[in-house]
């Protein structure tokens, strides 16, 4: 019988009843397809296709930018430093000392964040509609994986959350406390650093109770069976065939514009 620890409420939405490796496959087919090319064009239809599936996932924009504003920032760097660093082709848009950037090499930058983010966003929507359940059975069931490893990865998912829970009552201790909150920008970076060890410390000593507690019912020993099945349906091909379909549509439109640039070239 497959694990259940911490079982919170299941999404409703339409893609959260497809089974996990059918869009684990559409990702990984975007994610293959954008890393074909380096291109504004390809990157951008993707990323409004992508866009258009939130209601799918269940997932607001405003939800998405507060899961997503890492990816955001990382790709807005990313984008920065590959417009500092590509090729100066085309018009001087903006040259002030050692920064110069030019229409190549802003199209460069444009392309490497919006192909990054068009990558990231999949994975995003994954995470959003699955339920680590769903996924462990799957990844048991239907790949034939380890037992030990599908359920210690269902375990380490569920307990996730947590994490982010505990930080924030950490936090609120430690200033009850009175602790880091004098002594400027630095002071407050010693206490995140002891605060990170804290959380570091209590996630060891959950990991070392719950493997225990594990180990005791069984788990990962011998045969398994499954509470639920694993199956594919009608709408695990669609989501497939979605997947196809997006990558295809954004490499033949970068194709048909004439920015198809080969990542390889």
């Amino acid at each position: 019988m497959s694990i259940d620890v911490l079982a919170g409420p299941r999404s409703t939405a339409w893609l959260a009843r497809a089974n996990p490796l059918s869009k684990l496959g559409a990702g990984l087919a975007l994610t293959i397809g954008l890393l074909l090319t380096v291109d504004w064009v390809s990157a951008s239809v993707a990323l409004l296709c992508e866009l258009a599936l939130l209601p799918l996932a269940g997932l607001a924009p405003r939800v998405l930018l507060g899961r997503g504003w890492p990816i955001l920032a990382a790709a807005l760097v990313g984008g920065y430093g590959s417009a500092l660093l590509a090729p100066k082709t085309g018009a001087v848009l903006l040259e002030w000392g050692p920064l110069l950037l030019t229409e190549g090499s802003l199209q460069s930058g444009v392309a490497i964040a919006l192909r990054g983010i068009a990558i990231a966003l999949p994975g995003v929507l994954l995470l959003a509609s699955t339920d680590p359940t769903d996924l462990a059975d799957a990844l048991a069931q239907r790949l034939r994986l380890p037992h030990r490893f599908v359920l210690g990865a269902l375990a380490a998912m569920r307990l996730v959350g947590l994490l982010v829970e505990e930080w924030q009552n950490l936090g609120m201790a430690r200033r009850a406390r009175g602790a880091g909150s004098s002594g400027g920008v630095l002071g407050r970076f010693r206490s995140s650093l002891g605060q990170a060890m804290a959380l570091l410390v209590q996630a060891i000593r959950r990991a070392s109770r719950l493997a225990v507690t594990m180990e005791a019912k069984g788990f990962g020993a011998g045969p398994r069976t499954w509470a639920r099945r694993s199956e594919f349906s009608a709408r695990d091909a669609l989501v497939l065939l979605g997947g196809m379909v997006i990558i295809g549509a954004a490499l033949a439109a970068a194709v048909m514009s004439g920015t198809w640039n080969s990542a390889f070239s």
